[in-house]
């Protein structure tokens, strides 16, 4: 239909023309309420805002002296962040004379990722930064 006839409809009825697909062959129009159009907008947009789940990156800090049961009480800590469904950053940080060894901080992180092979997967493996060892987990899916 022709642009002056529907404007003419819209008009007529006390609603507005709304160009609802404007790159569509031809462009496709409604007519609606403006106002109302744009509220039933907003409100689809929140809908979908709040079914995404937003996935957080919960870090879990170490040095290279830890203790077997600090070790478990940390696992226990990400495997509760795995299960939530959150990526884990575990870092192990050295200081002073501990930067020498720094291959004993790369078996507790591989002694970290084996003890959550059941239910983690290494995303990226430990990698040095400085004067940090870092590694990230995810879910297995």
């Amino acid at each position: 239909m022709p642009t002056n006839e529907a404007r003419a409809l819209a008009e007529e009825a006390g609603v507005d023309l709304v160009m609802i697909a404007p790159n569509a062959k031809p462009p496709v129009c409604r007519i609606i309420d403006y106002g109302k159009f744009k509220y039933e907008q907003t409100r689809k947009e929140k809908e979908a805002k709040k079914k995404q789940k937003t996935i957080e990156i919960k870090e879990i800090r170490m040095s290279p002296n830890i203790d077997k049961n600090d070790l478990n009480t940390k696992i226990n800590a990400a495997k509760k962040f795995l299960q939530k469904g959150d990526r884990v950053k575990v870092t192990l940080r050295f200081r002073g004379r501990e930067m020498a060894h720094i291959q004993n901080g790369r078996v507790i992180l591989e002694d970290f990722a084996a003890a959550l092979q059941d239910v983690a997967v290494v995303e990226k493996a430990p990698k040095v930064e400085g004067r940090t060892l870092t590694m990230f987990l995810t879910e297995k899916r």
